[in-house]
């Protein structure tokens, strides 16, 4: 193996003045996949509670987290947001978590968009 003076005397003999041509190629990068965070209906949690972890966690507003609650109690489960993996993680533990701690026993799920 040469040193770098016999690396770069090579570059110049070969017509290259010593700069090197690197082509930059773009890595290929790919959208996250996305995750459904749903909420789950139960006979047991009060629609005020529902409506509060909505605004609370999926930052709705009170007319959104209505709808979003009704649509849970009629048709059984409803989205909440659309998010990476991690983040629609994150926010179905806070919600189970918060609702554990406060004795109700509201649930969130999460399943592939795609799905």
């Amino acid at each position: 193996m040469g040193t770098f003076a016999d690396i770069q005397l090579s570059l110049e003999q070969e017509g290259n003045d010593g700069d090197l041509a690197l082509a930059h190629a773009k890595p290929a990068l790919k959208q996250p996949s996305l995750y459904q965070v749903l909420l789950l209906n139960d006979d047991y949690t009060p629609m005020e509670f529902v409506v509060e972890v909505l605004e609370l966690f999926f930052y709705m507003n009170r007319e959104k987290a209505t709808q979003i609650m009704l649509t849970v109690h009629t048709q059984g489960k409803a989205v909440c947001g659309v998010y990476p993996r991690d983040i629609a993680e994150t926010k179905m533990l806070q919600v189970n978590d918060f609702s554990q701690q406060n004795q109700h026993p509201l649930l969130c799920q999460i399943v592939a968009a795609d799905e």
